[in-house]
């Protein structure tokens, strides 16, 4: 399966080799390696050899397996605890722009993922409005 690779793009030199990792997986279309800036031991990241900044920009081939692949690391890590999060866009807080997911061990309460959003009330007619514009 060819893919698309950007020149300059961190994540594509991991997957060309031109960047050391430490490997965990390689499939046909996506590459998983541990984080070297961890926010726990074993966080790990899945990313498709495919160059795209974000999720809905990737072929869905591309994805097809990178969830499984998120999923065989946490079982193989043996993880009880655990976050699989992507990001999309700056604002949303993603630093590499090239679509990846995280594994993100959660061993404790001080370790891995912190979230602290405040959720809203939500409007349920403004919720079936919108329901009924997605056309998917």
């Amino acid at each position: 399966m060819a893919s698309k690779l950007a020149a300059e793009c961190i994540f594509c030199k991991i997957i060309k080799g031109e960047i050391p990792s430490i490997k965990i997986a390689e499939t046909a279309s996506n590459f998983a390696f541990f984080d070297i800036g961890p926010l726990s031991e074993g966080h790990a990241l899945v990313i498709p050899k495919y160059h795209a900044e974000k999720m809905h920009e990737i072929p869905d081939e591309y994805l097809a397996d990178a969830l499984p692949l998120a999923k065989k690391i946490a079982k193989a890590l043996n993880l009880d605890n655990y976050n699989i999060l992507q990001n999309n866009g700056k604002l949303a807080h993603q630093e590499v722009p090239h679509v990846h997911f995280h594994v993100i061990p959660k061993p404790n309460k001080e370790e891995g993922l912190v979230i602290g959003w405040l959720a809203k009330s939500a409007n349920m007619d403004k919720l079936k409005e919108l329901a009924s514009n997605i056309k998917l």
